[in-house]
Protein backbone atom coordinates (compact mmCIF):
# COMPACT_ATOMS: atom_id res chain seq x y z
CA UNK A 1 0.00 0.00 0.00
CA UNK A 2 1.70 3.15 -1.18
CA UNK A 3 0.99 6.53 0.33
CA UNK A 4 -0.91 9.19 -1.54
CA UNK A 5 2.02 11.56 -1.10
CA UNK A 6 5.30 10.98 -2.92
CA UNK A 7 6.84 7.95 -1.22
CA UNK A 8 10.32 8.51 -2.65
CA UNK A 9 10.86 11.01 0.19
CA UNK A 10 10.36 8.20 2.73
CA UNK A 11 13.63 6.62 3.83
CA UNK A 12 13.66 3.15 5.44
CA UNK A 13 16.54 1.18 6.95
CA UNK A 14 16.32 -2.65 6.87
CA UNK A 15 18.58 -4.62 9.25
CA UNK A 16 18.75 -8.42 8.79
CA UNK A 17 21.65 -10.85 8.66
CA UNK A 18 19.96 -13.25 6.21
CA UNK A 19 20.72 -12.07 2.64
CA UNK A 20 17.61 -13.66 1.11
CA UNK A 21 15.23 -12.04 3.61
CA UNK A 22 17.07 -8.73 3.43
CA UNK A 23 16.68 -8.72 -0.35
CA UNK A 24 13.01 -9.73 -0.12
CA UNK A 25 12.20 -6.87 2.26
CA UNK A 26 14.21 -4.41 0.18
CA UNK A 27 12.50 -5.32 -3.11
CA UNK A 28 9.05 -5.24 -1.52
CA UNK A 29 9.67 -1.74 -0.15
CA UNK A 30 11.22 -0.48 -3.39
CA UNK A 31 8.11 -1.60 -5.28
CA UNK A 32 6.07 0.53 -2.86
CA UNK A 33 8.17 3.54 -3.84
CA UNK A 34 10.27 3.91 -0.68
CA UNK A 35 13.99 4.68 -0.54
CA UNK A 36 15.75 1.78 1.19
CA UNK A 37 19.13 1.23 2.83
CA UNK A 38 20.17 -2.16 4.20
CA UNK A 39 22.52 -3.44 6.91
CA UNK A 40 23.52 -6.95 7.99
CA UNK A 41 24.41 -6.23 11.64
CA UNK A 42 24.19 -3.69 14.44
CA UNK A 43 27.49 -2.02 13.63
CA UNK A 44 26.58 -1.30 10.01
CA UNK A 45 23.09 -0.24 11.01
CA UNK A 46 24.42 2.28 13.49
CA UNK A 47 26.80 3.70 10.86
CA UNK A 48 23.77 4.39 8.64
CA UNK A 49 21.85 5.91 11.56
CA UNK A 50 24.78 8.19 12.41
CA UNK A 51 24.93 9.43 8.83
CA UNK A 52 21.27 10.32 8.34
CA UNK A 53 17.76 10.26 9.75
CA UNK A 54 15.29 7.60 8.63
CA UNK A 55 11.53 7.52 8.77
CA UNK A 56 11.30 3.81 9.64
CA UNK A 57 13.72 1.21 10.97
CA UNK A 58 13.00 -2.48 10.34
CA UNK A 59 15.22 -4.84 12.32
CA UNK A 60 15.47 -8.53 13.01
CA UNK A 61 15.54 -9.31 16.72
CA UNK A 62 18.61 -11.57 16.63
CA UNK A 63 21.69 -10.28 14.79
CA UNK A 64 25.29 -11.59 14.71
CA UNK A 65 26.60 -8.86 17.02
CA UNK A 66 23.62 -8.37 19.35
CA UNK A 67 19.88 -7.83 19.56
CA UNK A 68 17.81 -5.52 17.40
CA UNK A 69 16.20 -4.13 20.54
CA UNK A 70 19.55 -2.45 21.32
CA UNK A 71 19.01 -0.18 18.30
CA UNK A 72 15.58 0.83 19.62
CA UNK A 73 16.94 1.56 23.08
CA UNK A 74 19.77 3.71 21.70
CA UNK A 75 17.41 5.62 19.42
CA UNK A 76 15.07 6.31 22.34
CA UNK A 77 17.99 7.40 24.53
CA UNK A 78 18.91 9.95 21.84
CA UNK A 79 15.23 11.02 21.53
CA UNK A 80 15.18 10.16 17.82
CA UNK A 81 11.86 9.65 16.12
CA UNK A 82 12.38 6.73 13.71
CA UNK A 83 9.43 4.33 13.87
CA UNK A 84 10.86 0.90 14.70
CA UNK A 85 9.39 -2.39 13.51
CA UNK A 86 10.88 -5.58 14.98
CA UNK A 87 10.81 -8.97 13.26
CA UNK A 88 10.81 -11.90 15.69
CA UNK A 89 10.99 -15.67 15.31
CA UNK A 90 7.78 -17.71 15.41
CA UNK A 91 6.52 -18.29 18.94
CA UNK A 92 8.88 -15.77 20.60
CA UNK A 93 6.11 -13.80 22.29
CA UNK A 94 8.43 -12.55 25.03
CA UNK A 95 10.69 -10.82 22.48
CA UNK A 96 7.72 -9.10 20.85
CA UNK A 97 6.42 -7.83 24.18
CA UNK A 98 9.88 -6.71 25.25
CA UNK A 99 10.40 -4.75 22.02
CA UNK A 100 7.03 -3.00 22.33
CA UNK A 101 7.83 -2.01 25.90
CA UNK A 102 11.19 -0.66 24.71
CA UNK A 103 9.38 1.65 22.31
CA UNK A 104 8.93 -0.29 19.05
CA UNK A 105 6.03 0.89 16.91
CA UNK A 106 5.03 -2.66 15.99
CA UNK A 107 6.37 -6.17 15.39
CA UNK A 108 6.11 -8.94 12.79
CA UNK A 109 6.51 -12.69 13.28
CA UNK A 110 8.46 -14.98 10.95
CA UNK A 111 7.61 -16.27 8.43
CA UNK A 112 6.55 -12.76 7.42
CA UNK A 113 3.34 -12.41 5.44
CA UNK A 114 4.17 -9.79 2.79
CA UNK A 115 0.63 -8.39 2.75
CA UNK A 116 0.87 -7.86 6.51
CA UNK A 117 4.43 -6.55 6.11
CA UNK A 118 3.28 -3.84 3.67
CA UNK A 119 0.36 -2.86 5.91
CA UNK A 120 2.51 -2.53 9.05
CA UNK A 121 5.20 -0.52 7.25
CA UNK A 122 2.56 1.76 5.68
CA UNK A 123 1.14 2.43 9.16
CA UNK A 124 4.61 3.18 10.53
CA UNK A 125 5.37 5.50 7.61
CA UNK A 126 2.05 7.30 8.01
CA UNK A 127 2.72 7.84 11.69
CA UNK A 128 6.29 9.00 11.06
CA UNK A 129 5.19 11.56 8.45
CA UNK A 130 2.34 12.81 10.60
CA UNK A 131 4.72 13.58 13.46
CA UNK A 132 7.31 15.49 11.40
CA UNK A 133 7.83 18.86 13.16
CA UNK A 134 8.87 20.59 9.92
CA UNK A 135 6.82 19.31 7.03
CA UNK A 136 8.09 19.62 3.49
CA UNK A 137 5.46 20.53 0.83
CA UNK A 138 5.06 16.88 -0.10
CA UNK A 139 4.35 16.00 3.54
CA UNK A 140 2.35 19.01 4.67
CA UNK A 141 -1.06 17.48 4.06
CA UNK A 142 -0.32 14.46 6.21
CA UNK A 143 1.14 16.54 9.00
CA UNK A 144 -2.00 18.69 9.15
CA UNK A 145 -4.14 15.57 9.30
CA UNK A 146 -2.21 13.98 12.15
CA UNK A 147 -4.84 12.26 14.29
CA UNK A 148 -2.95 12.90 17.51
CA UNK A 149 -3.06 16.67 16.89
CA UNK A 150 -6.58 16.98 15.52
CA UNK A 151 -9.05 19.07 17.54
CA UNK A 152 -11.51 16.17 17.67
CA UNK A 153 -8.82 13.92 19.19
CA UNK A 154 -8.12 16.49 21.88
CA UNK A 155 -11.86 16.83 22.51
CA UNK A 156 -12.17 13.09 23.11
CA UNK A 157 -9.22 13.17 25.52
CA UNK A 158 -10.81 16.06 27.42
CA UNK A 159 -13.91 13.94 28.03
CA UNK A 160 -11.80 12.36 30.77
CA UNK A 161 -12.79 15.16 33.12
CA UNK A 162 -10.47 16.25 35.89
CA UNK A 163 -7.30 18.23 36.55
CA UNK A 164 -6.12 16.27 39.58
CA UNK A 165 -2.58 14.93 39.49
CA UNK A 166 -3.92 11.38 39.00
CA UNK A 167 -6.06 12.33 36.00
CA UNK A 168 -3.36 14.47 34.42
CA UNK A 169 -1.05 11.47 34.62
CA UNK A 170 -3.68 9.25 32.94
CA UNK A 171 -4.21 11.73 30.09
CA UNK A 172 -0.49 12.26 29.57
CA UNK A 173 0.07 8.50 29.40
CA UNK A 174 -2.77 8.04 26.91
CA UNK A 175 -1.35 10.77 24.66
CA UNK A 176 2.11 9.20 24.89
CA UNK A 177 1.19 5.60 24.06
CA UNK A 178 -1.75 6.16 21.70
CA UNK A 179 0.36 6.22 18.54
CA UNK A 180 2.08 2.89 19.24
CA UNK A 181 0.65 -0.46 18.21
CA UNK A 182 1.48 -1.88 21.65
CA UNK A 183 -1.54 -3.49 23.39
CA UNK A 184 -2.89 -1.42 26.30
CA UNK A 185 -4.58 -2.80 29.43
CA UNK A 186 -6.91 -0.36 31.23
CA UNK A 187 -7.36 -1.22 34.90
CA UNK A 188 -9.77 0.31 37.36
CA UNK A 189 -12.95 -0.12 39.33
CA UNK A 190 -16.35 -0.15 37.67
CA UNK A 191 -17.60 3.28 36.70
CA UNK A 192 -14.20 4.99 36.58
CA UNK A 193 -14.25 5.69 32.83
CA UNK A 194 -12.25 2.89 31.21
CA UNK A 195 -14.31 3.03 28.02
CA UNK A 196 -13.72 6.78 27.76
CA UNK A 197 -9.99 6.08 28.07
CA UNK A 198 -10.24 3.50 25.27
CA UNK A 199 -12.02 6.06 23.08
CA UNK A 200 -9.25 8.57 23.78
CA UNK A 201 -6.54 6.03 22.90
CA UNK A 202 -8.23 5.34 19.56
CA UNK A 203 -8.95 9.00 18.73
CA UNK A 204 -5.33 10.01 19.38
CA UNK A 205 -3.81 7.12 17.41
CA UNK A 206 -2.88 6.93 13.73
CA UNK A 207 -5.89 4.58 13.42
CA UNK A 208 -8.41 7.26 14.35
CA UNK A 209 -9.95 7.19 10.87
CA UNK A 210 -10.60 3.45 11.26
CA UNK A 211 -13.36 1.80 13.30
CA UNK A 212 -13.43 1.41 17.07
CA UNK A 213 -15.25 -1.81 17.96
CA UNK A 214 -16.14 -2.15 21.66
CA UNK A 215 -16.92 -5.64 22.98
CA UNK A 216 -18.24 -6.52 26.44
CA UNK A 217 -16.69 -9.95 26.94
CA UNK A 218 -18.91 -10.74 29.95
CA UNK A 219 -22.15 -10.19 28.01
CA UNK A 220 -21.61 -12.82 25.27
CA UNK A 221 -22.74 -16.42 25.90
CA UNK A 222 -19.75 -18.76 25.95
CA UNK A 223 -21.12 -20.85 23.07
CA UNK A 224 -21.19 -17.80 20.78
CA UNK A 225 -17.81 -16.29 21.62
CA UNK A 226 -15.80 -17.82 18.78
CA UNK A 227 -18.38 -16.89 16.13
CA UNK A 228 -18.74 -13.35 17.49
CA UNK A 229 -14.98 -12.76 17.64
CA UNK A 230 -13.83 -14.46 14.43
CA UNK A 231 -16.91 -14.56 12.20
CA UNK A 232 -18.77 -17.39 10.51
CA UNK A 233 -18.62 -18.92 7.04
CA UNK A 234 -21.76 -19.84 5.15
CA UNK A 235 -22.85 -23.39 5.94
CA UNK A 236 -20.72 -23.66 9.09
CA UNK A 237 -23.81 -24.75 11.02
CA UNK A 238 -27.57 -24.90 10.62
CA UNK A 239 -28.85 -21.38 10.06
CA UNK A 240 -25.55 -19.96 8.77
CA UNK A 241 -27.00 -18.90 5.44
CA UNK A 242 -24.29 -16.36 4.64
CA UNK A 243 -20.82 -15.25 5.66
CA UNK A 244 -20.80 -13.01 8.72
CA UNK A 245 -17.95 -10.87 9.98
CA UNK A 246 -16.70 -11.10 13.54
CA UNK A 247 -15.33 -8.37 15.78
CA UNK A 248 -11.78 -8.77 14.44
CA UNK A 249 -12.87 -8.24 10.82
CA UNK A 250 -15.14 -5.34 11.77
CA UNK A 251 -12.22 -3.61 13.54
CA UNK A 252 -9.83 -4.01 10.59
CA UNK A 253 -7.62 -0.94 10.28
CA UNK A 254 -8.83 0.33 13.65
CA UNK A 255 -9.03 -0.62 17.32
CA UNK A 256 -10.67 -3.58 19.04
CA UNK A 257 -11.66 -2.73 22.63
CA UNK A 258 -12.15 -5.83 24.78
CA UNK A 259 -14.01 -4.73 27.90
CA UNK A 260 -14.17 -7.04 30.95
CA UNK A 261 -11.44 -9.24 29.46
CA UNK A 262 -11.08 -10.95 32.84
CA UNK A 263 -14.47 -12.65 32.36
CA UNK A 264 -13.39 -14.47 29.18
CA UNK A 265 -13.46 -18.28 29.60
CA UNK A 266 -10.12 -20.11 29.50
CA UNK A 267 -10.98 -21.96 26.27
CA UNK A 268 -11.56 -18.67 24.47
CA UNK A 269 -8.47 -17.11 26.02
CA UNK A 270 -6.21 -19.54 24.14
CA UNK A 271 -7.90 -18.71 20.81
CA UNK A 272 -7.64 -14.99 21.47
CA UNK A 273 -3.95 -15.39 22.33
CA UNK A 274 -3.22 -17.02 18.97
CA UNK A 275 -5.16 -14.32 17.12
CA UNK A 276 -3.14 -11.56 18.83
CA UNK A 277 0.23 -13.31 18.45
CA UNK A 278 -0.11 -14.42 14.84
CA UNK A 279 -2.47 -11.66 13.66
CA UNK A 280 -4.48 -14.29 11.92
CA UNK A 281 -7.93 -15.69 12.63
CA UNK A 282 -9.92 -18.64 11.37
CA UNK A 283 -13.66 -17.95 11.06
CA UNK A 284 -15.99 -20.73 12.20
CA UNK A 285 -16.39 -23.11 9.27
CA UNK A 286 -13.31 -21.84 7.39
CA UNK A 287 -10.36 -24.06 6.42
CA UNK A 288 -7.81 -21.26 6.04
CA UNK A 289 -6.66 -18.53 8.36
CA UNK A 290 -6.91 -14.91 7.25
CA UNK A 291 -4.71 -11.99 8.38
CA UNK A 292 -6.19 -9.22 10.52
CA UNK A 293 -4.96 -5.71 11.21
CA UNK A 294 -6.23 -4.45 14.58
CA UNK A 295 -4.83 -2.69 17.64
CA UNK A 296 -5.92 -4.36 20.90
CA UNK A 297 -7.05 -2.33 23.91
CA UNK A 298 -8.53 -4.27 26.82
CA UNK A 299 -10.04 -3.35 30.19
CA UNK A 300 -10.88 -5.08 33.45
CA UNK A 301 -12.03 -4.28 36.97
CA UNK A 302 -10.28 -7.44 38.22
CA UNK A 303 -6.68 -7.89 39.32
CA UNK A 304 -5.50 -10.06 36.44
CA UNK A 305 -2.25 -10.97 38.22
CA UNK A 306 -4.36 -12.52 40.98
CA UNK A 307 -6.53 -14.22 38.36
CA UNK A 308 -3.40 -15.74 36.82
CA UNK A 309 -2.28 -17.05 40.22
CA UNK A 310 -5.73 -18.55 40.79
CA UNK A 311 -5.61 -20.32 37.41
CA UNK A 312 -8.54 -18.37 35.97
CA UNK A 313 -6.53 -16.37 33.43
CA UNK A 314 -3.73 -17.48 31.13
CA UNK A 315 -0.35 -16.06 32.05
CA UNK A 316 0.83 -15.82 28.44
CA UNK A 317 -2.29 -13.87 27.45
CA UNK A 318 -1.86 -11.60 30.46
CA UNK A 319 1.68 -10.67 29.40
CA UNK A 320 0.55 -10.18 25.82
CA UNK A 321 -2.26 -7.79 26.81
CA UNK A 322 -0.35 -6.01 29.58
CA UNK A 323 2.40 -4.47 27.45
CA UNK A 324 1.28 -1.01 28.60
CA UNK A 325 -0.93 -0.70 31.69
CA UNK A 326 -2.94 2.40 32.51
CA UNK A 327 -4.63 2.58 35.93
CA UNK A 328 -7.78 4.70 36.04
CA UNK A 329 -8.08 6.08 39.60
CA UNK A 330 -11.34 5.69 41.58
CA UNK A 331 -13.29 8.83 42.38
CA UNK A 332 -12.43 8.66 46.09
CA UNK A 333 -8.77 9.23 45.18
CA UNK A 334 -9.49 12.39 43.18
CA UNK A 335 -12.29 14.16 45.00
CA UNK A 336 -10.78 17.51 43.99
CA UNK A 337 -12.25 16.75 40.54
CA UNK A 338 -15.83 16.68 41.91
CA UNK A 339 -16.72 20.32 41.08
CA UNK A 340 -15.63 19.98 37.45
CA UNK A 341 -17.23 16.54 37.11
CA UNK A 342 -20.53 17.77 38.56
CA UNK A 343 -20.53 20.79 36.27
CA UNK A 344 -19.98 18.66 33.15
CA UNK A 345 -22.49 16.00 34.19
CA UNK A 346 -25.19 18.53 35.13
CA UNK A 347 -24.84 20.27 31.76
CA UNK A 348 -25.23 16.96 29.96
CA UNK A 349 -28.18 15.84 32.12
CA UNK A 350 -30.12 19.09 31.75
CA UNK A 351 -29.41 19.22 27.99
CA UNK A 352 -30.75 15.69 27.53
CA UNK A 353 -33.78 16.13 29.80
CA UNK A 354 -34.70 19.67 28.81
CA UNK A 355 -34.99 20.62 32.49
CA UNK A 356 -33.55 23.91 33.84
CA UNK A 357 -30.06 23.64 35.30
CA UNK A 358 -30.14 24.07 39.11
CA UNK A 359 -27.26 25.79 40.86
CA UNK A 360 -24.73 23.53 42.56
CA UNK A 361 -24.01 25.22 45.88
CA UNK A 362 -20.91 24.74 48.05
CA UNK A 363 -23.13 23.00 50.59
CA UNK A 364 -24.31 20.50 47.97
CA UNK A 365 -20.73 19.88 46.86
CA UNK A 366 -19.72 19.28 50.47
CA UNK A 367 -22.51 16.69 50.80
CA UNK A 368 -21.31 14.93 47.64
CA UNK A 369 -17.76 14.94 48.95
CA UNK A 370 -18.97 13.05 52.04
CA UNK A 371 -20.86 10.48 49.98
CA UNK A 372 -18.95 7.14 49.55
CA UNK A 373 -19.51 7.07 45.75
CA UNK A 374 -18.33 3.46 45.56
CA UNK A 375 -19.79 3.27 42.05
CA UNK A 376 -17.44 6.09 41.02
CA UNK A 377 -18.42 8.46 38.18
CA UNK A 378 -21.34 6.28 37.12
CA UNK A 379 -22.88 6.45 40.60
CA UNK A 380 -22.29 10.22 40.71
CA UNK A 381 -24.07 10.60 37.37
CA UNK A 382 -27.02 8.50 38.56
CA UNK A 383 -27.24 10.51 41.77
CA UNK A 384 -27.23 13.83 39.85
CA UNK A 385 -29.84 12.48 37.39
CA UNK A 386 -32.12 11.72 40.32
CA UNK A 387 -31.43 15.04 42.04
CA UNK A 388 -32.28 17.02 38.89
CA UNK A 389 -35.48 15.04 38.33
CA UNK A 390 -36.66 15.56 41.93
CA UNK A 391 -35.48 19.15 42.28
CA UNK A 392 -38.16 21.82 42.66
CA UNK A 393 -36.07 24.93 43.32
CA UNK A 394 -33.21 26.95 41.87
CA UNK A 395 -30.57 25.16 43.92
CA UNK A 396 -29.73 21.45 43.65
CA UNK A 397 -30.84 19.47 46.70
CA UNK A 398 -28.66 16.42 47.18
CA UNK A 399 -30.76 15.07 50.08
CA UNK A 400 -33.68 14.50 47.70
CA UNK A 401 -31.49 12.16 45.66
CA UNK A 402 -29.82 10.32 48.53
CA UNK A 403 -32.99 9.75 50.62
CA UNK A 404 -34.85 7.55 48.07
CA UNK A 405 -31.80 5.30 47.87
CA UNK A 406 -31.72 4.95 51.66
CA UNK A 407 -35.43 4.08 51.73
CA UNK A 408 -35.03 1.48 48.98
CA UNK A 409 -32.10 -0.05 50.83
CA UNK A 410 -34.22 -0.38 53.98
CA UNK A 411 -37.11 -1.87 51.99
CA UNK A 412 -34.82 -4.39 50.32
CA UNK A 413 -33.13 -5.42 53.53
CA UNK A 414 -36.21 -5.53 55.82
CA UNK A 415 -37.55 -8.94 54.64
CA UNK A 416 -34.14 -10.47 55.12
CA UNK A 417 -34.02 -9.72 58.84
CA UNK A 418 -37.43 -11.31 59.45
CA UNK A 419 -36.80 -14.29 57.23
CA UNK A 420 -33.44 -15.11 58.73
CA UNK A 421 -34.38 -14.73 62.40
CA UNK A 422 -33.71 -18.19 63.81
CA UNK A 423 -33.03 -19.45 67.30
CA UNK A 424 -29.34 -19.43 68.11
CA UNK A 425 -27.29 -22.60 67.88
CA UNK A 426 -30.01 -24.66 66.14
CA UNK A 427 -29.65 -26.57 62.91
CA UNK A 428 -31.83 -25.33 60.03
CA UNK A 429 -34.83 -27.46 59.05
CA UNK A 430 -34.31 -26.61 55.37
CA UNK A 431 -30.61 -26.32 54.52
CA UNK A 432 -31.15 -25.01 50.96
CA UNK A 433 -33.55 -22.31 52.16
CA UNK A 434 -31.11 -21.33 54.91
CA UNK A 435 -28.21 -21.08 52.44
CA UNK A 436 -30.34 -19.08 50.02
CA UNK A 437 -31.16 -16.58 52.75
CA UNK A 438 -27.49 -16.27 53.70
CA UNK A 439 -26.57 -15.67 50.06
CA UNK A 440 -29.41 -13.16 49.74
CA UNK A 441 -28.13 -11.20 52.72
CA UNK A 442 -24.61 -11.08 51.32
CA UNK A 443 -25.82 -9.98 47.88
CA UNK A 444 -28.02 -7.22 49.29
CA UNK A 445 -25.18 -5.97 51.50
CA UNK A 446 -22.82 -5.84 48.50
CA UNK A 447 -25.45 -4.06 46.41
CA UNK A 448 -26.09 -1.51 49.16
CA UNK A 449 -22.38 -0.78 49.55
CA UNK A 450 -21.97 -0.20 45.80
CA UNK A 451 -25.06 1.97 45.32
CA UNK A 452 -26.89 -0.97 43.69
CA UNK A 453 -24.33 -1.06 40.86
CA UNK A 454 -24.43 -4.71 39.78
CA UNK A 455 -21.04 -4.66 38.07
CA UNK A 456 -19.32 -3.22 41.14
CA UNK A 457 -21.15 -5.62 43.48
CA UNK A 458 -20.14 -8.57 41.30
CA UNK A 459 -16.52 -7.42 41.42
CA UNK A 460 -16.63 -7.23 45.23
CA UNK A 461 -17.91 -10.81 45.41
CA UNK A 462 -15.69 -12.30 42.70
CA UNK A 463 -18.65 -12.97 40.40
CA UNK A 464 -19.22 -12.19 36.74
CA UNK A 465 -22.02 -9.86 35.71
CA UNK A 466 -24.00 -12.80 34.34
CA UNK A 467 -23.67 -14.68 37.63
CA UNK A 468 -24.89 -11.81 39.82
CA UNK A 469 -27.83 -11.10 37.49
CA UNK A 470 -28.86 -14.74 37.74
CA UNK A 471 -28.64 -14.73 41.56
CA UNK A 472 -30.58 -11.46 41.86
CA UNK A 473 -33.40 -12.96 39.78
CA UNK A 474 -33.32 -16.36 41.51
CA UNK A 475 -33.40 -14.90 45.02
CA UNK A 476 -36.07 -12.28 44.15
CA UNK A 477 -33.98 -9.31 45.22
CA UNK A 478 -35.79 -6.07 44.46
CA UNK A 479 -33.63 -3.48 42.72
CA UNK A 480 -34.49 0.23 43.09
CA UNK A 481 -36.25 1.45 39.95
CA UNK A 482 -33.56 4.00 39.10
CA UNK A 483 -30.93 1.27 39.06
CA UNK A 484 -32.83 -1.27 36.99
CA UNK A 485 -32.16 0.84 33.93
CA UNK A 486 -28.64 1.80 34.90
CA UNK A 487 -25.75 0.70 32.72
CA UNK A 488 -23.90 -2.40 33.91
CA UNK A 489 -20.74 -1.79 31.88
CA UNK A 490 -17.70 0.18 33.14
Amino acid sequence: MALNTSTNTVHILVVDDEPDLRTLYELTLLREGYRVDVAENLETAWQHLNERRFDVLITDMRLPDGLGIELIQRLRAQQRHERCVVITAYGSAENAVESLKAGAFDYLTKPVNLRQFRAVIASAVQDALAQQPQATPSRSVRTMDAPGQAPEAQAVLQRLVGQSAAMRQVKERIAKVARSMAPVLLCGESGTGKELAANALHANSHRASGPLIAVNCSAIPETLLEAEFFGVRKGAYTGASQDREGFFQAASGGTLFLDEIGDLPLAMQSKLLRAIQERCIRPVGATQEEPVDVRIVSATHKNLADEVQAGRFRQDLYYRLNVIEIDIPPLRERREDLPELCDVLLKRITAESGLPAPALTPAALAQLAQHPLRGNVRELENLLHRAVALNDGHELQIESAVQPMSQSVETASAPVSAATAEPASTLPDDLQHHLDQQEREILIKALQETGFNRTAAAARLGLSLRQIRYRIARLNIDMPQDHDAASDTP
